[in-house]
């Protein structure tokens, strides 16, 4: 089986996951985050390389108060755990968005599960908390000109690559395979310019019921289809 290097997730269907279970939408989260320590260590088994998931977007502060406030005690609990699992397991984090909007205690969490971890040599696990696509790029566009009006670039030197450097992904490579659970078929604002060759894999299965067995049919779908770049097959 050709395992993709690179697999992205969003991580869906949670709240409605509970609610069919007659619980809160909170207990979703609960499980999902539970779940998301499972599927790391399932997708470095099976050979991913790098594992990247969309936590929390810059959209999601709309949701109502009482949900965000317990999303952002459950992220303060996972980063605690975090450490311990990449210190045990070897796992490299990286944090993309912008953690200023976050608590000053969970923006030292996660500089923390950062820092502790940055020599490790296992699964690169990307963490995307109060992350929007169209924010990374503008963030990035505003770095290309600061760095341009400094004298640091010249407009006329900036290529793709030289771009992608200044997302908050630089040094990982584009996805291979993006996964979503719970049966949307839209990409919320995620790795837009990362998801530019990447395959797709829809599932009706919502996270907190994902599993290994998933995990191996969404890249057994992946392996059905032949790669395209330029109009050349991979």
């Amino acid at each position: 089986m050709n395992v993709p290097n690179h697999v992205a997730i969003i991580l869906d269907g949670n709240g409605r996951w509970a609610k069919s279970k007659g619980m809160p939408r909170n207990y979703g989260h609960v499980r999902g985050a539970k779940n998301l320590e499972v599927i790391c260590e399932d997708a470095w088994n099976l050979g991913i390389k790098y594992l990247t998931v969309y936590l929390f977007s810059t959209e999601n502060w709309k949701r109502p108060s009482d949900e965000v406030d317990a999303l952002m005690k459950l992220f303060r609990r996972y980063t605690k755990t975090c450490v311990k699992t990449a210190r045990d397991n070897n796992m490299k984090v990286r944090v993309l968005g912008d953690p200023s909007a976050l608590a000053p205690d969970l923006q030292a969490s996660l500089r923390e599960l950062v820092e502790t971890s940055k020599d490790n040599t296992g699964l690169n696990f990307q963490i995307a908390i109060n992350y929007g696509s169209r924010d990374e790029i503008i963030r990035a566009v505003r770095k290309v000109a600061e760095d341009c009006m400094e004298g640091r670039r010249s407009p006329g030197t900036i290529t793709e690559e030289l771009f992608s450097g200044y997302l908050d992904t630089a040094e990982v490579p584009d996805p291979d395979l993006l996964i979503r659970t719970s049966g949307e078929l839209r990409l919320s604002n995620y790795l837009l310019w990362q998801l530019a060759y990447t395959e797709f894999y829809f599932t009706e299965v919502p996270w907190p019921a994902f599993n290994k067995e998933e995990l191996i049919k969404a890249i057994e779908k992946y392996n059905g289809r032949a790669r395209r770049y330029g109009g050349v097959i991979e």
